[in-house]
């Protein structure tokens, strides 16, 4: 405090004990009530939206962080194809870092930068997924929020009101064909996952094979009066 500037006004006040000063309040983290004092007292795994400026694009970040260091990073990004490119770059500027140091790095793309805020803003108020599991989650959860195939869960839909809606990727993969009743209502649909496509091709099986083996149907799509292919009818 003797290094501190005062100005004149403050310097010939008198002296005034600060004697209501309890600490800071504890947070729920991994499972235990913590006093976070510094950035070393921070832990814990969750995940946060952002968006550009332009809000043409958006990414999901996860991250696990011990002791204040972030282990893990599952960057998701949508909507733009440079945010993809960002998104190469943010996982390795993440790991390693503080949240402090993380909050104020350049992420590249303006979406993962206001995702990494909002996930800072939960953090320190221990409001993460794991706040009251104890001994946190494991490095490597993020992995397992993508499931087989580690792909991320998209769904893509499109709709004009002169043509009606078309599914083109929902969470069982890429739709290939629509199912249509009489009434030209969806009531399912047949789709391709990917993931399990391209681990079947990696395996040496014949492609047309890997590809019947990778196709599944949702709904009643048997029950169809008509098929069509979202993407050109």
């Amino acid at each position: 405090m003797n290094n501190m500037n005062y100005t004149n006004q403050v310097k010939e006040m008198c002296p005034v004990k600060v004697g209501a000063h309890h600490g800071c309040a504890p947070i729920p983290q991994e499972g235990q009530w913590t006093y976070s004092k510094k950035v070393e007292d921070i832990s814990g795994f969750t995940h946060g939206i952002g968006w550009c400026a332009p809000q043409q694009g958006a990414c999901k970040l996860s991250l696990n962080v011990k002791n204040g260091i972030i282990q893990e990073a599952l960057v998701e990004t949508i909507g733009c194809s440079g945010m993809t490119h960002s998104a190469a770059m943010a996982s390795e500027a993440l790991v390693g870092r503080t949240v402090l140091e993380a909050v104020n790095t350049d992420l590249v793309c303006d979406a993962i930068n206001t995702a990494m805020r909002e996930l800072f803003l939960q953090i320190i108020y221990g409001r993460t997924q794991s706040a009251y599991s104890e001994g946190g989650l494991l490095i490597g959860a993020g992995l397992e929020d993508l499931g087989k195939g580690l792909r991320s869960q998209v769904g893509t839909t499109y709709a004009t009101l002169e043509k009606g809606p078309r599914y083109l990727e929902l969470a069982e993969g890429y739709i290939t064909r629509l199912a249509l009743d009489e009434n030209s209502e969806i009531i399912g649909y047949e789709y391709l996952s990917l993931g399990k496509f391209t681990d079947f091709l990696k395996k040496g099986l014949d492609a047309n094979e890997a590809l019947k083996k990778a196709t599944g149907s949702y709904g009643r799509f048997a029950e169809a009066v008509k098929y069509i292919d979202p993407r050109t009818e």
